[in-house]
């Protein structure tokens, strides 16, 4: 428990860090619009579990080369991009969670894919099917 806090903690540091030396010395503008103004609970849990279909059929800004590869290779990262750059100075916690969820779930999603197809590899090679084949003869009733 104190390892998962104090890995939240120094990945909040992390991003306020950074959040910090954009601002400052790169002249980055955060949005200063809250999350909880135009979104509600149930947009946060569509959010996390189907991002691209929310991204797509939500009120989120879109469009750019950019936006439509993060769309494709790596939704949650890209749903962390965008709640950084709009939520930021309202809901720094809000925006931490985001790159929590986007870091564990993006990086879980892709190792158990490719875990699957390797598995799916190594199964499929040595399949025989002989074993599941039943020959039934048609019997004639009278």
């Amino acid at each position: 428990m104190f390892s998962r806090l104090f890995k939240f903690l120094i990945l909040f540091l992390a991003i306020s860090g950074l959040a910090f030396i954009a601002t400052t010395q790169l002249g980055v503008q955060f949005g200063t619009t809250d999350f909880w103004d135009y979104h509600g609970l149930l947009f946060l849990i569509a959010i996390a579990l189907f991002p691209r279909l929310t991204l797509l059929l939500s009120s989120v800004p879109f469009g750019g080369l950019f936006w439509w590869l993060g769309w494709l290779f790596a939704p949650r990262i890209l749903v962390a991009i965008l709640a950084t750059i709009t939520y930021w100075n309202h809901n720094p916690i809000l925006v931490t969670l985001s790159w929590l969820v986007a870091i564990g779930l993006e990086s879980s999603e892709k190792s158990v894919m490719i875990y699957r197809t390797r598995r799916m590899g190594r199964t499929g090679e040595h399949y025989q099917s002989e074993r599941e084949i039943i020959d039934v003869t048609p019997t004639r009733r009278s």
